[in-house]
């Protein structure tokens, strides 16, 4: 069946990015889980927001930092056995959820266990399978495999909340399990590691492109390899700059405690969640379209706007939220669009400064900053929330830290077109101030 599929009409990356796409559908469930789960938590156990906060974010924390080791792995085992492994070290530290009673075992479950598990997805894999199955389409593919986050969560949010407040969040926490091992068998009948593996190349390439590096070594060196490239790059920690804000705007405030937030001004947690949803669906337009944008246009501007746009999107959100519905969807609308809509263009210009072979690990370091600054906001927000009694200050402050964003990313130093595709920058062209 597979030497069909190989010979078919359509291009195996396809393949490989359907089975990438579900995969990262049924992880999205892990993503959409916290913020389903704070308010049970603290009425089963008493605990509080800080406290909930900080299993979050040590999650948040793992699936950064286990990011370019994941990369690493992959170049070293192949996408397909790191990927079987990392779904069922995620099974199985939802699964312990379930019998928890100390705040320390959500800790280890969900942050340790969970987080290490969801290291090896979402966008370090996305950027993993686009470097290795596409030339023509990348920035497109890239694009549409981040939004597969934002579709599960348009799954998942409605069922998991519903299920908590009809059986309670160990039921959520079962689905999770299921979706998650669905995706095994699927990925291990149809993944493939590379396109050599099916006697193809890379959809749209021409065969001038380089042969790629033998995948030997010892991965942990390899990733720390990938660190010690970026930093010695002044554009690396632009980028790594931008994302910290990126994702302490995103997964660790608004994917965590928008919910959370809506239910202190009385909407309902359903409800609630469901609005959340409705942030997914229009993620995936502002996504994909991103990705379309990314082939064609400068991916230093695109940033700029997309943080500018979110930034005074957070700083209307402590006006709208509690005032009235529509304007509470009017924030979901526009925020939406812009959710990830910045991971396709910043993916480009690693790609362009780092060259293909160091992308995804350099990449993948780029993306810890993510998961830093989502972990930071998440704890920070919780903590806020605790101490303050609101989100008002915290709404607040990640709007400016967006518009700083927009200043950071125009300073990256060349276009996309000042290098060819693959081509790395030398790295003392650019030392780092100081």
């Amino acid at each position: 069946m597979i030497t069909r599929l190989a010979a078919g009409r359509i291009h195996y990356a396809w393949i490989v990015f359907g089975v990438t796409f579900l995969t990262l559908l049924a992880a999205a469930g892990i993503r959409s889980t916290p913020g389903v789960l704070i308010v049970p938590l603290e009425h089963e156990f008493g605990w509080t927001r800080a406290t909930i906060s900080v299993g979050i974010s040590i999650n948040l924390l793992m699936f950064g930092l286990f990011g370019p080791f994941a990369a690493a792995f992959m170049n070293r085992f192949g996408i397909r056995r790191i990927v079987i492994i990392a779904l069922c070290i995620i099974a199985t530290g939802v699964a312990l959820t379930t019998v928890m009673t100390q705040p320390w075992q959500l800790d280890l479950f969900w942050g340790l266990i969970v987080g290490t598990g969801t290291g090896s997805m979402a966008t370090v894999l996305a950027a993993t399978v686009a470097n290795r199955w596409f030339v023509a389409h990348r920035g497109l593919a890239v694009g549409i495999l981040t939004a597969a986050g934002a579709t599960g969560q348009l799954i998942f949010l409605p069922v998991l909340a519903s299920l908590t407040v009809g059986h309670g969040w160990r039921w959520a926490s079962w689905v999770v399990v299921g979706a998650t091992l669905a995706a095994v068998p699927v990925v291990a009948l149809l993944m493939r590691d590379d396109p050599a593996d099916m006697g193809l190349r890379a959809l749209g390439a021409t065969g001038d492109e380089a042969p790629a590096a033998a995948r030997t070594g010892n991965p942990f060196g390899a990733a720390i390899d990938g660190l010690m490239i970026g930093v010695r790059s002044t554009d690396f920690w632009f980028l790594a700059g931008s994302f910290f804000i990126c994702g302490a705007t995103t997964n660790g405030l608004v994917g965590t405690h928008l919910i959370p937030a809506s239910m202190d001004h009385g909407i309902p947690e359903v409800t609630a969640a469901s609005l959340l949803a409705v942030i997914g669906v229009f993620d995936i337009v502002g996504t994909t379209v991103s990705g379309l944008l990314t082939d064609r246009f400068d991916s230093r501007w695109l940033l700029f706007w997309y943080y500018a746009l979110r930034g005074l999107s957070l700083l209307i959100l402590p006006f709208v939220l509690g005032s009235s519905y529509f304007g509470l969807i009017l924030f979901i609308v526009f925020y939406g669009l812009d959710w990830v809509a910045t991971v396709p263009p910043t993916v480009a210009l690693a790609g362009k400064i780092f060259g293909r072979e160091r992308m995804p690990i350099v990449f993948g370091w780029i993306f810890a900053s993510h998961q830093f600054g989502a972990a930071f906001a998440s704890l920070a927000a919780g903590t806020m929330r605790t101490w303050l009694g609101d989100y008002q200050v915290t709404f607040t402050s990640a709007g400016l830290l967006c518009l700083l964003a927009s200043g950071l990313v125009i300073r990256i130093r060349h276009t996309d077109s000042d290098l060819g595709a693959g081509e790395a920058r030398p790295l003392v062209e650019q030392p780092v101030p100081g």
